[in-house]
C-alpha cells in the first residue's frame, strides 16, 4: 500500500487531501499540532469516516520529526503545515520564520537523512513574488486587471519577498528546490494562489473567500482592506488535490520544479465582485467596512498555469460559480461548526 505523510493534515487543505488519499486506498498519516482554528473539528470529522494514523506534534520539533521519518519512511510527504497569515508574520516575525522556514528545513533534513525515497511536495505561495509594483494594471469599475499579462504570472518571474510571511515561505520554497539539486531528493514546490472549499475555517486575515461566507452566514461585519478591486485567481480545493495527485504520478518530470497553481485567468474574482455575489445570494446588503491596504498586498495576482498543464497535464475543472455555490451551501448546512 502506498503511504503518505501530510503535515498540517487537520487544516483545511490537509483534511480534504487526507480524505481523498484515504478514499483512494493510501495509508495516510496526519501530522498536526492542532493549533489552528477548526483543526480539532476537522480531525474529529475525519476520524468519524476513516481509519488513519494521527501524530500530534509540531514541525519545529526536529527530534520528533527525525524519529517519525526514521521509523515510517513514507512514499510521499505532502507538506502543508505552516503559519499562513501575512498580518501574523508582521506581528511576530520570529514565530513565522521558525514555523515556515525552520520547520520546512527540519522536514527536508529528516527526509535527506532517513527517507531519501520520499517524494516531497511543498505548499508554497504566490506571495514569493512580492507586490509586483512594476506590472502595469488597468483599473475597471469593480476590479483591476493586468495590462499585458494575458495568461498571468509565470514561474520565470523574479522572486521578490515582501513581508515576513513572503520571506519565510520563500526560504522554504527555495530550500525545497535546492535539496533536489544538491542532495538529489525528489521535490516540487507549488506556489499556490487563493484556495477555497469545504471545511475551511477562514478568518479575517487568511482565507478570505471562506471568511466572507462565514461572516455572511453568521451575520458578522466584513472588513475590506484596500479598495476591494484587487483580484485573485481562486482555486477549488478538489482541483488543488488533483494537482498533488498528478505531481505524484509525474514525480520524475516535476522534480526540482516550482509551479504556479491557481485558478488561472478563467477563475478570477475581486472582493467587490464576491460581495455582490453574496448579497445576491442573501437577498440583502452586507455590513462592510473599509480599511487601509495590508503590507505586501497585490492589486492583481493571477497564475499562468500553462507549465503545470504542459508538464503534468493539470488544469482546474471547477468554475468559480460552481465552487462558490458549493462552499456557501456547505457553510450554511454546517453553521453550528462556526459558532
Amino acid at each position: 500500500m502506498k503511504t503518505i505523510l501530510i503535515t498540517g493534515g487537520a487544516g483545511f487543505i490537509g483534511i480534504n487531501a487526507a480524505h481523498r488519499f484515504i478514499s483512494s486506498g493510501w495509508d495516510v498519516t496526519v501530522l498536526d499540532n492542532l493549533s489552528r482554528r477548526g483543526a480539532k473539528k476537522n480531525l474529529e470529522w475525519l476520524k468519524s469516516v476513516h481509519t488513519f494514523e494521527f501524530v500530534n506534534t509540531d514541525i519545529r520539533n526536529a527530534e520528533k520529526i527525525d524519529d517519525l521519518l526514521r521509523n515510517s519512511s513514507p512514499d510521499v510527504l505532502l507538506h502543508l503545515a505552516g503559519q499562513v497569515a501575512v498580518t501574523s508574520s508582521v506581528e511576530n516575525p520570529r514565530d513565522d520564520f521558525d514555523i515556515n522556514a525552520r520547520g520546512t528545513l527540519n522536514l527536508l533534513e529528516a527526509v535527506r537523512r532517513f527517507s531519501t525515497k520520499t517524494f516531497f511536495i511543498n505548499a508554497s505561495t504566490n506571495k514569493v513574488y512580492g507586490k509586483m509594483d512594476d506590472l502595469k494594471v488597468n483599473e475597471l469599475e469593480k476590479r483591476y486587471e493586468y495590462k499585458s499579462l494575458n495568461d498571468g504570472v509565470n514561474e520565470d518571474r523574479a522572486l521578490d519577498f515582501h513581508s515576513p510571511y513572503g520571506c519565510s515561505k520563500g526560504v522554504a520554497d527555495q530550500y525545497c528546490i535546492d535539496y533536489s539539486r544538491i542532495f538529489g531528493l525528489r521535490t516540487v514546490s507549488f506556489r499556490q494562489s487563493c484556495i477555497y472549499g469545504p471545511r475551511q475555517f477562514g478568518v479575517e486575515d487568511q482565507g478570505w473567500v471562506a471568511w466572507f461566507i462565514i461572516a455572511n452566514v453568521l451575520g458578522k461585519p466584513i472588513t475590506v482592506y484596500g479598495d476591494g478591486k484587487q483580484i485573485r485567481d481562486v482555486l477549488y480545493v478538489d482541483d488543488l488535490i488533483q494537482a498533488y495527485e498528478l505531481a505524484i504520478q509525474n514525480k520524475d518530470r516535476v522534480n526540482g520544479h516550482a509551479f504556479n497553481i491557481g485558478g488561472g485567468q478563467p477563475n478570477t474574482l475581486s472582493l467587490i465582485e464576491f460581495i455582490t455575489i453574496l448579497e445576491a445570494h442573501q437577498g440583502a446588503r452586507l455590513s462592510v467596512s473599509w480599511s487601509d491596504w495590508r503590507p505586501g498586498d497585490q492589486k492583481v495576482f493571477v497564475c499562468d498555469i500553462r507549465k503545470a498543464r504542459d508538464i503534468m497535464g493539470w488544469q482546474p475543472v471547477t468554475s468559480v460559480k460552481k465552487g462558490l455555490a458549493t462552499l456557501i451551501d456547505w457553510t450554511q448546512c454546517n453553521k453550528a461548526l462556526f459558532l
